[in-house]
């Protein structure tokens, strides 16, 4: 089995960007621990992060015949994308949504979700361990 983790926008920031709600452990902490997940259970994982919409759109795309599961946290573009809506729609890849926090119980704007309109699951607020569980779905 071969999954891609995409990371949205801001992602990159993370142990700087708001640690109250994200925690203090870095990008590479998470990539570490994914890396390290799906090693212990056989998966062949890759990973992307982008802050700009149109090459995680590109990303998507040239996941098609490549990978078996796709995880996705859009960040910010979970609540504006419809361009990654299409792509993932457009690939057919099955697809879990992750979000660190809970966006249901955040601002009214981050309540509503492109993404879920085609993820066969979404998980928000378990942290970093959102992304095992994700991997785990696939698994």
């Amino acid at each position: 089995m071969k999954i891609l983790v995409i990371n949205g926008p801001n992602i990159n920031m993370l142990g700087i960007r708001e640690p109250d709600i994200y925690g203090k452990n870095t990008y590479d902490d998470l990539v570490e621990m994914i890396a390290e997940h799906c090693d212990k259970k056989d998966i062949e994982v890759d990973f992307f992060q982008s802050n700009h919409e149109g090459e995680i759109v590109d990303e998507i795309q040239s996941a098609y015949g490549v990978f078996d599961g796709i995880v996705i946290n859009p960040a910010a573009y979970t609540h504006t994308s419809v361009a990654i809506l299409d792509a993932l729609k457009a690939v057919a890849i099955p697809t879990v949504e992750v979000h660190i926090s809970d966006i249901n119980e955040r601002e009214e704007f981050r309540k509503f979700s492109y993404v879920s309109l085609v993820a066969k699951k979404t998980i928000a607020g378990k942290g970093f361990d959102g992304y095992l569980e994700a991997v785990d779905y696939f698994a």
